[in-house]
């Protein structure tokens, strides 16, 4: 077997199934989970009717390179969503079985196993799969602290020069999960200046894109800030995207890659061997779904509506702070995220993800201790359940700090 294997840490939700063994919670209340980002709105009808009409598909291999019409399809949303004006279908963007597995492969098809001192570079708190695929790459990661004393943002110049040496490449998230935040213009040409004079990749993660609160604000994107900055081509960069949250589509496994054309070429070299070909049948769907908005539009309205209703009762006696995108609450517990999540499972038979599951220690600090994340993907009823019973748990569990906050 691979021994790097041995190098693999528990997945988050495992942490919280032996977190929480054993417990029992409150008898006759129905549990609301919150501790996974799975979306749970209905997927439209459109992308459900396009998979039945396109059965036929089935009977036929798919390509690695994906149907031309899906291409074209993609090509022009991530153009006009990012204001590129055109984007080359053939040789600019390629379809992917969902982020997850497109974010794994890449580094892959990046690291060279043979250089045993490379690094990647991750934000921290972060996704588990950039650094499942940097160990298997045969590459080490090098955990970039996201701390609440800088509003989340990843600290990039903390970065010893000697790492960005050895740096082949670097997973940024935006907006992030697990906190929401948007990186800037300024922080994109940071790290395109440090692409420049290392040599490294930078994938973004961008799989939260669609999901914001302000239609007037569409977070920004790494493709976007490289057109205005006058980056033809992109260079050594690959934007990620998918439907899975943006169309409540997550079991439909679709997504896109996006950018540099010369690492395309190679990523899809690999996935000809690796054999990540999207179905004929999702690819047909997947051109439904990218060429309408409207469900979109809805999708965002829900959110908004149950963002709204949660943070009304939760406010007043745990602070929550907006994210700028995605569709959690990073929220600061003050004290032991893993036994807040314990003892809220137990009083209110809700589950939460403890911060730190979501973080290594790293630099002397685990910047994810102290913090919860809430993912509100359910109906709008339960996010209004589940805000009145986390608000009485936090009165009943410190109802000193919450008079002193009054």
């Amino acid at each position: 077997m691979n021994p790097r294997l041995g190098l693999l840490k528990p997945y988050p939700f495992e942490r919280i199934r032996t977190n929480l063994a054993g417990l029992e919670p409150p008898k006759g209340v129905p549990l609301i989970n919150l501790s996974i980002g799975e979306p749970q709105h209905p997927t439209p009808a459109l992308l459900k009717d396009a998979v039945t009409k396109n059965l036929g598909g089935l009977a036929r291999y798919p390509q690695s390179k994906g149907l031309p019409e899906l291409r074209e399809a993609m090509a022009k949303w991530i153009a006009k969503r990012h204001g590129l004006g055109t984007l080359d279908p053939e040789t600019q963007v390629i379809p992917v079985t969902g982020s997850r597995e497109a974010i794994f492969s890449i580094a892959q098809a990046v690291l060279d196993p043979a250089d045993k001192n490379a690094y990647v570079v991750c934000p921290n708190p972060f996704y588990q799969i950039y650094e499942g695929a940097t160990l298997l790459g045969g590459a080490q990661p090098y955990f970039v602290n996201s701390l609440a004393a800088q509003n989340h943002a990843a600290d990039w110049d903390s970065v010893p020069e000697d790492v960005w040496k050895r740096t082949k490449l670097l997973f940024a998230c935006s907006p992030n999960n697990p906190n929401g935040r948007v990186m800037t213009a300024a922080e994109w040409k940071r790290l395109f200046e440090l692409s420049d004079k290392h040599g490294f990749v930078i994938v973004s993660d961008e799989c939260y894109s669609e999901i914001y609160f302000d239609e007037s604000k569409p977070p920004v994107g790494a493709l976007a800030v490289a057109k205005q900055l006058g980056r033809e081509g992109y260079p050594r960069l690959v934007a990620m995207g998918s439907l899975s949250k943006r169309s409540n589509a997550p079991g439909l496994r679709s997504g896109f890659a996006a950018g540099d054309a010369a690492i395309l070429k190679d990523f899809l070299l690999y996935r000809t061997y690796h054999g990540t070909a999207m179905s004929n049948t999702v690819q047909s769907a997947s051109v439904a779904a990218w060429g309408d908005e409207a469900h979109v539009l809805e999708n965002r309205r829900l959110y908004r509506e149950k963002f709204a209703a949660f943070r009304d009762l939760v406010n007043p006696v745990l602070p929550l702070t907006m994210p700028d995108a995605a569709f959690y609450f990073w929220a600061d517990v003050r004290g032991d995220d893993e036994a807040f999540a314990r003892d809220l499972f137990t009083e209110a038979h809700i589950m939460v993800l403890p911060g730190s599951y979501l973080s290594r220690d790293a630099h002397g600090t685990n910047p994810g201790r102290g913090f919860i994340r809430i993912a509100l993907v359910s109906t709008v009823e339960d996010a209004v359940e589940s805000g009145k019973r986390i608000a009485q748990f936090v009165r009943a569990r410190k109802p000193a700090a919450v008079a002193s906050r009054g």
